[in-house]
């Protein structure tokens, strides 16, 4: 067990960020940012890139119309994560995704699960006496359909629970220097469209794709009954990629990618008083428990206050919210893939920054991928993150079965 002393206002501190210190440094707090996480090799190799690459298995995660386009029947995946292996060596992200084409008319469907472990800690008090061990976690089961619109276009619709546990049952109430907590949960949904069109080249048949997903939309959660709330990591996500094919086995795609938070800042512009005076302290925290979920996926295109001293605008820092990445896949024969790829966050906005390798192989069963994280900016914790992903076809599975009869 880590010898790590934390009261439970702390561990909701490593999973919620608090209100910024200071208003240079404006991050965006959510519960469940778990979800928030690349949970598999393919994406996390190409920079954590997955909205508009081609369909692959864990497309569930990224964007579901991509099902739609997959020629196998069906498939199902296996993804595991250690995490914060800088820090500690017992928190791992796994996640598990599935689909079946239906057929053309009849559509597709597909389901995943998220499980993210954080570890084994020990619980104290405020004046740091042991009352309890916990293995905080939080989960997450979603099911999705999707279906071609068009030759090109096909588009899905996810519904997900989402469970958070920070103190794994531990209730303590009994102890009058710490906080009573209970396991949260909520309900969201996700929107998506892909649109894949070929296009004749002199070298062969290329593929452009479009990709955009809305996802985690859904109520707020709340660990204290209600006396605050917390919005889950609700995202839209846009991405274009190119494939490019240069003979029948050589094959490059190029993807760029953005991601919004749909998430109000907590040092609001619009969190004044009457005097027009920014909030403060529990006056903060109330005003932004009162925002519904609605409202606050609105309210996180116009909200950012910017920084005077710095010389940033309030629409400047809304740009700064948008976090983006480029990818590279070379693929050989379509059955042995290098990839390439870096994700930038803002500094102010958590300076999350790193290069990412990544590799894999194909079969008519199974396949096999590996990610690796290589972080730009100084002292991350990401930094050697490795990710490893296990595919196996169904229809590859059932073929290989009947031929050994």
């Amino acid at each position: 067990m880590k010898k790590i002393l934390l009261s439970v206002l702390t561990i909701i501190g490593l999973v919620l960020p608090a209100v910024a210190t200071t208003r240079d440094a404006n991050p965006i707090p959510t519960a469940m940012p778990s979800l928030t996480i690349a949970p598999d090799a393919h994406a996390a190799g190409m920079g954590d890139i997955g909205v508009a690459t081609n369909p692959d298995l864990n497309s569930q995660h990224w964007n579901p119309s991509k099902y739609a386009f997959m020629e196998s029947k069906g498939g199902i995946t296996v993804n595991y994560t250690p995490w914060l292996t800088k820090l500690v060596t017992d928190i791992n992200l796994a996640y598990i995704a599935g689909y079946y084409n239906m057929g053309d008319l009849a559509g597709t469907i597909s389901g995943g699960f998220t499980y993210f472990s954080m570890g084994d800690v020990q619980l104290v008090g405020d004046q740091g006496q042991f009352f309890a061990n916990a293995r905080p976690n939080e989960w997450a089961i979603d099911l999705a359909y999707s279906r071609k619109l068009h030759e090109y276009l096909s588009m899905a619709v996810a519904l997900r629970f989402l469970y958070s546990d920070l103190n794994n049952g531990v209730n303590s109430s009994t102890n009058t220097n710490s906080i009573e907590m209970y396991p949260a949960w909520t309900m969201a949904a996700d929107v998506s469209l892909y649109y894949r069109q070929p296009i004749a080249t002199p070298m062969g048949e290329s593929n452009l794709a479009i990709g955009l997903n809305l996802s985690n939309l859904g109520g707020k959660m709340t660990y204290d009954e209600g006396e605050t709330q917390h919005f889950i990591p609700a995202n839209l996500r846009l991405g274009l990629s190119y494939e490019l094919p240069f003979d029948d086995y050589n094959r490059l795609m190029l993807s760029v990618e953005a991601n919004k938070m749909l998430v109000p800042t907590q040092y609001s512009k619009f969190a004044v008083d009457d005097d027009g005076n920014p909030l403060e302290g529990q006056q903060l925290k109330e005003w932004y428990t009162e925002i519904s979920s609605p409202n606050g996926w609105w309210m996180s295109f116009c909200d950012a206050p910017g920084h005077a001293a710095s010389n940033v605008s309030s629409t400047l820092e809304e740009f700064q919210e948008v976090q983006w990445g480029v990818g590279l896949e070379y693929s050989y024969n379509r059955q042995f893939f290098g990839r390439v790829g870096y994700s930038h966050e803002n500094y102010y906005k958590g300076n999350r920054r790193y290069v990412t390798l990544g590799a894999g192989f194909k079969l008519s069963i199974f396949s096999l991928d590996f990610a690796y994280c290589i972080a730009t900016a100084p002292s991350n914790p990401l930094d050697g993150t490795m990710r490893f992903t296990l595919g196996f076809d169904l229809a590859g599975i059932k073929d290989l079965v009947n031929n050994a009869k």
